[in-house]
């Protein structure tokens, strides 16, 4: 299959809901930078993952932390990727699914980061708890499964250079596990845990992703207690009216039994 070329992918659906999202949330907090800095600080300290307040209690934090973005570059890089990655997975997987996987990547990201330093302070090898922001490990995860769904679909690397999908996915897992090694070993790790979560979701999760299948789920199981409210209702029926003299009876949906449609004795 030859390079695909450089052009905008389509621009819907949930890819447009998760550009967006982080879009705003970068001008939000620029716009809150600006006023005020110190609700600035405030907001950004609570929002961006650091294990120990994670441990402390902020639970939320694995969520917020992907919606916080600083640097402008930094940023248009995160957004370019998570458009152009999302819009390909998404016309091949569908909303639901692509939705399910970068949610998925984005909490791995934070509970790895999470393991890595509570296992460190057990240890005794502590590693600084830096914060962790950005929707990396969330593209990350998204890379994982190009490579593995799509590894023969080619793109053009920096524009110029043609690159199968799965080479792609194996130069930036290198890079990130030879960052390990460097200051910023918490948010390699991390974005490590993001490409793991990416890698067992595409592996269990179901065609049609988990939040259609949780809400199928759900339907059957509303469905499943209006049919028990309707069966229960039809053996009241039947006591009901056995106690008038007539009979009717109804099979086990709570569905009248129709015997014979030309006796009209059981409703006389």
């Amino acid at each position: 299959m030859g390079a695909t070329p450089f052009a905008l992918p389509d621009f819907s659906g949930v890819t447009r809901r998760l550009v967006l999202v982080n879009l705003v949330a970068f001008f939000a907090l620029l716009l809150v930078q600006f006023a005020d800095k110190g609700l600035y600080a405030w907001i950004t300290l609570h929002a961006v993952m650091v294990p120990q307040n994670f441990l402390d209690g902020w639970l939320w934090q694995p969520l917020t932390y992907s919606l916080v973005h600083v640097s402008l570059v930094g940023t248009l890089f995160e957004l370019l990727s998570l458009w152009f990655l999302a819009s390909f997975l998404e016309a091949g997987r569908g909303s639901n699914w692509t939705m399910g996987l970068y949610v998925s990547a984005v909490i791995g990201t934070a509970l790895a980061a999470v393991a890595l330093y509570v296992v460190s302070e057990k240890l005794g090898f502590p590693i600084e708890p830096v914060p962790i922001y950005g929707c990396m490990g969330g593209i990350f995860g998204m890379l994982i499964a190009m490579g593995v769904l799509f590894g023969d679909v080619q793109f053009l690397l920096f524009f110029t250079i043609a690159v199968k999908a799965k080479y792609m996915a194996a130069i930036y897992a290198l890079i990130t596990f030879a960052m390990l090694f460097g200051q910023n070993r918490l948010a390699a790790f991390a974005q490590l845990g993001g490409a793991l979560a990416g890698l067992l979701y595409i592996r269990v999760a179901p065609r049609r992703g988990i939040s259609f299948q949780v809400s199928e789920r759900m339907y059957g199981l509303r469905n499943a207690y209006y049919r028990w409210k309707r069966r229960r209702a039809a053996r009241k029926f039947e006591v009901y009216m056995r106690k008038q003299g007539r009979t009717v009876r109804f099979d086990s949906r709570g569905r009248q039994i129709d015997d014979d449609p030309n006796d009209k004795s059981r409703w006389n």
